[in-house]
This record gives C-alpha cells, sequence and structure tokens, in this order.
C-alpha cells in the first residue's frame, strides 16, 4: 500500500512516441513535458518501465555534471528508451564513469585540442575546396549533401582518426548501419564489430606510433600499458560514428539559411560574425530525435523538491535545455548576437562531446566556403519537399537538393 501512496505523488508516466518529424520543427511533445515541470516522467517506445527527465538548463547541468548520476550502471537496466536495439560494450566510453572515464579520454586528448585541431585545418580546407570544385564543375542542380556534407565530415574525421583515404566509403557505410534505428539489431551489431575489427587491426599496427592521429595515440597508449586494446577500439569506434553528426549538423544549418536568405547574406558579408552565428544555430536545431542515453541515480537526490531514488533511470534533455527561456531570452528567435550563448549541444560534464572544437572548424569551413564560392546558393526545391531522414536517432535532412 505504501508503494501506491507514493506513486500517486509522482508525476504521470508521459508516453513519447518516435516522432519522424521534418525541417526544424521542435518535437511538440517535449514542448508538453517542457511546460509541465522541471522534472518529468516518460516512457519511450524501447526497453522497459519509465524514466525521470530534466528540461531545465540548471538541472541539465546538474545532474550531467553530478557524480550520484552513472552511466555504467545503465548497463545493468533495460531502461526505457528510443532506440529499437541496444548494444552498449562494457568498457565502451559512453558508459563508463570516472576516473575510467577521464583516464580513457585522456589517451586521446591531444588530437583535439585547439592545436590538435589546427593541425588539420588547412588540409581540411583544401579536401572542402576540392569538393566544391567538382561541385561547380558539374554544375546545377546538385544534392549538396551527397556532394559535400556527407563527403567533408567523412574525409576530416577520417583525417584525425589516422584512418585512410581508401577506407572512408567503408567506414561511412559502417557508420550508417549502426547508426539506422530501422534496420534491425542484427544489421546494426555486425557493422559495429566489422568496424571494430577494422579498428583493432590499424591500432595494433599504430603500436609504439609517435603520429598526432587518434589511431597513433590509442595505438601508443596500448603500447604503454595504459589502455587496453578493447577500451580503445571501443573509443575509435565511437569517435568515428560522432565524426558523422557534423553531416546532419550542418544539412539543418543549410537548410535553415537557405530557407532564411537573411541570415545567409548576412553571414555572406559579416564574416566576422561567422563563429557567433554558427554556435546559435548549434544552440536552435533540434539535433536529435527524443533524448540519447540514460543515467542511474546512484543514491537519493532532491532536484527541484522531487526526490529521484536510489537505481531510478535519469533523461537529460539538451535540445530542451537550449530553449530554456529563463537561460535563453526569446528561446524561438534565431539571434547571431545572442551573447552569452551558454548552449548544451555538445553535451556537458565528463560526457562533453570531445570532437565540439572539430565540430566548430567544419561549421566555419562549410559556411564560409559554400556562401563565398556559391553566392547564388538556393533551395532547388520548395522547403516542404526536402527530405528528412526517418526512423533515425539523428536528425538531418536526407538529401539537400540545391541550385545556383
Amino acid at each position: 500500500m505504501a508503494e501506491e501512496t507514493l506513486t500517486e505523488t509522482l508525476p504521470p508516466v508521459r508516453h513519447w512516441p518516435a516522432l519522424d518529424l521534418t525541417g526544424l520543427d521542435f518535437d511538440p511533445v517535449l514542448t508538453e513535458l517542457m511546460a509541465e515541470g522541471p522534472v518529468t516522467r516518460i516512457a519511450l517506445p524501447n526497453g522497459e518501465g519509465w524514466a525521470w527527465l530534466v528540461t531545465r538548463l540548471d538541472d541539465v547541468r546538474m545532474v550531467t555534471n553530478d557524480p550520484r548520476f552513472g552511466r555504467e550502471a545503465v548497463m545493468d537496466q533495460p531502461v526505457t528508451r528510443l532506440a529499437p536495439h541496444f548494444i552498449p560494450e562494457r568498457g565502451a566510453v559512453g558508459f563508463l564513469d570516472p576516473p575510467d572515464h577521464t583516464r580513457l579520454r585522456r589517451s586521446v586528448a591531444a588530437a583535439f585540442t585547439a592545436k590538435g585541431v589546427e593541425r588539420i585545418r588547412e588540409r581540411s580546407r583544401c579536401m572542402l575546396d576540392e569538393l566544391v570544385d567538382e561541385l561547380l564543375q558539374d554544375g546545377p542542380p546538385a544534392d549538396l549533401t551527397e556532394t559535400v556534407l556527407g563527403p567533408f565530415p567523412i574525409a576530416v574525421i577520417c583525417e584525425l582518426m589516422g584512418v585512410p583515404a581508401a577506407d572512408r566509403h567503408a567506414m561511412h557505410t559502417w557508420t550508417q548501419l549502426i547508426l539506422s534505428s530501422s534496420q534491425g539489431k542484427q544489421v546494426s551489431e555486425k557493422a559495429k564489430h566489422e568496424m571494430g575489427a577494422y579498428f583493432t587491426d590499424l591500432i595494433g599496427r599504430r603500436k609504439g606510433a609517435t603520429g598526432e592521429d587518434v589511431a597513433s595515440l590509442l595505438g601508443a597508449a596500448v603500447g604503454s600499458g595504459e589502455i587496453t586494446r578493447e577500451e580503445a577500439v571501443g573509443l575509435a569506434v565511437l569517435l568515428q560514428i560522432g565524426g558523422e553528426a557534423v553531416t546532419n549538423n550542418s544539412g539543418q544549418m543549410f537548410y535553415l539559411l537557405l530557407t532564411r536568405p537573411d541570415l545567409a547574406e548576412r553571414l555572406r558579408t559579416e564574416p566576422e560574425i561567422r563563429p557567433r552565428a554558427i554556435d546559435e544555430m548549434l544552440r536552435y536545431i533540434p539535433h536529435r530525435n527524443a533524448v540519447g542515453l540514460s543515467r542511474i541515480a546512484l543514491e537519493d537526490v532532491e532536484i527541484k523538491g522531487v526526490r529521484i531514488r536510489a537505481g531510478d533511470p535519469i533523461y537529460v534533455s539538451y535540445l530542451a535545455a537550449n530553449r530554456d527561456p529563463e537561460a535563453f531570452p526569446d528561446p524561438e528567435a534565431i539571434d547571431f548576437g545572442r551573447s552569452p550563448n551558454p548552449h548544451v549541444s555538445f553535451g556537458f560534464g565528463p560526457h562533453f562531446c570531445p570532437g565540439n572544437m572539430l565540430a566548430r572548424l567544419e561549421s566555419e569551413l562549410l559556411v564560409g566556403t559554400l556562401l563565398e564560392r556559391v553566392p547564388g546558393l538556393r533551395l532547388a526545391v520548395p522547403p516542404g519537399q526536402v527530405p528528412f531522414k526517418k526512423g533515425a536517432l539523428i536528425r538531418g535532412p536526407e538529401s539537400l537538393p540545391v541550385t545556383w
């Protein structure tokens, strides 16, 4: 009976379906959850039971940065989730807590510092120029995703990872299969194992290497006993897959700019505002469906007067936090002058995305190069006819038909 009384004091469980949203539409269920309170309960299409959800920026930062909420414990619970298949591997960096998580990230940190990212700026610029040369040579119309926004981030992450150019296509194929929620568990798992086998071989050949690419850094860390081979491979797979997130983010950015020519014109004529404008677009675009990985409360914690009990799963919504009116005045407006802009599009706390500087570099190169070299760039179809991905965890246009 005590349990029933307790249940009555809990907020209702809101069922959150997997929606196929188009354009930059903000999830209507998430909008309602944000209005219902700072702490709500949700049930997603897969997994079991319910989980807590926090949507305000200060609560999201607290949960993601508080050691009382852990990722490792998720491995042993069938937490409600968006993905139909859940393939966590013990030791994978996404499911580690400090100090193991800290040790693993330290092994590749040098590649993702400002200096590490600057090391590949010129090479990245050259690779992008080659893609735009081909785009202009072939003439309009074109699919911007297929010609530039897809191949460019793959080329850049492969460059940073130390993956030879000849293997880029295989990496892209594996990544698409791993990230698709519609292919089924076996297909996704097979792709993950194949990419893992590739990196096992590549890292194995780089033991004792002194290169600055990620595979060499991992090879050296394995060679010195700092991390295990399995840990190195798990981290490499995660970083490689994460590198393609730029395709979806930049697809949404260009969809935004091509449907708001006034914004594109400002960026074309005022290059000095581009870094801040890119941060504002990163805050605004809904880069994923629903929520990502959960955490488990390791002890009782109170958030905004609600008691989260030890063992309860909890999700944060970075998308909701980025529209928190208390942190972002007029959050629905796109304001290139917004300052400060404490968005959490790259996460927060120990699991903050290591590739954030790389993603910003790529976005700045893409926006600058395409707006300057293809000044008449515009959509080749009405905005409503741009096809967006269906059944995907990460949102973005399937293709972006353009002309100039």
